[in-house]
């Protein structure tokens, strides 16, 4: 059977640009698309259109676990397998913009200044209405409690994958059936955080490399091995970086066809030697 890869958050930007790489570059791979609003989502409807022997789209928001139980039950029964799981959807921060300081943080979840008040750096005389209601609960939510919701859910058809990504050790005991790849941030590093600031996007990227570490030990064992990797794609120009593209330089400003040709080649490349660990768009790997 042909090798099956589901992209997650596969709208716009990365995601999208997954997609078609994949169906451009790994035929006759099947291609599984998902995304919160198909019906919005016009450039994925039109490349399924294009490819429709090849690849479908499902309806998940990553922040429903119903919606993912159901996408996993359809793949199920379409496909009875994957081999690749991309988690590509990522919240910098619901304002589109990462806090600066204390005073940017929220976790309302009435009209009540909660977490700053718990911090100890709440003022009366400041106005907290520009911040959105529980902004780091929305960002941990999308950008780490849903990966590995999604890991719960579709790991049992990772299992039956038949290792058509990566590379496989000559030694049966080292193959690995799936592999898992959630995209992180190098802003997720804690060994590498000089600057601060972004609390929500940065708590929610060193979660989610914790999440990868765990899900490598426990999907490590037994006789169908799941590669489980953290992948940092640059900085590229989409829509959760533009607000800052005028602070990087030229070069250093990814597209997306690039980025994720980079990530593509690390992927063709994962063992269960990776697993567990993160590494950025040029191989090297991030400290945690």
């Amino acid at each position: 059977m042909a090798a099956v890869a589901l992209v997650q958050g596969a709208s716009r930007g990365l995601g999208f640009e997954f997609c078609r790489y994949l169906l451009l570059n790994k035929s006759p791979a099947a291609v599984i698309a998902t995304c919160r609003n198909p019906d919005a989502a016009q450039h994925l409807a039109a490349l399924s259109a294009q490819h429709a022997d090849r690849m479908i789209v499902l309806k998940l928001d990553v922040s429903r676990e119903d919606d993912i139980k159901r996408a996993a039950e359809s793949v199920k029964a379409a496909f009875g397998k994957v081999d690749l799981i991309i988690n590509s959807s990522a919240m910098l921060h619901p304002s589109g913009k990462g806090e600066t300081s204390l005073r940017d943080v929220s976790a309302q979840v009435t009209n009540g200044p909660f977490l700053s008040i718990l911090c100890g750096a709440y003022d009366s005389n400041v106005s907290n209405t520009s911040i959105p209601p529980q902004a780091i609960i929305s960002t941990l939510t999308t950008n780490t409690v849903g990966p590995l919701v999604m890991a719960k859910y579709f790991a049992p058809l990772l299992q039956k994958g038949t290792g058509a990504f990566g590379q496989q050790f000559p030694e049966k005991e080292k193959q690995h059936s799936g592999i898992i790849v959630n995209m992180t941030a190098r802003v997720g590093s804690i060994g590498d955080n000089a600057f601060g600031g972004w609390y929500s996007y940065r708590m929610s990227k060193a979660a989610l490399n914790m999440a990868t570490r765990n899900l490598s030990i426990e999907l490590g064992r037994g006789r169908s091995k799941i590669v489980c990797v953290s992948l940092h794609p640059g900085t590229v120009n989409t829509d959760l970086s533009r607000p800052y593209h005028r602070n990087v330089a030229k070069d250093k400003l990814f597209s997306t066809e690039y980025s994720v040709q980079c990530l593509m080649n690390i992927i063709d490349t994962l063992n269960i030697d990776k697993t567990g660990k993160a590494y950025a768009w040029d191989s090297t790997e991030i400290p945690w």
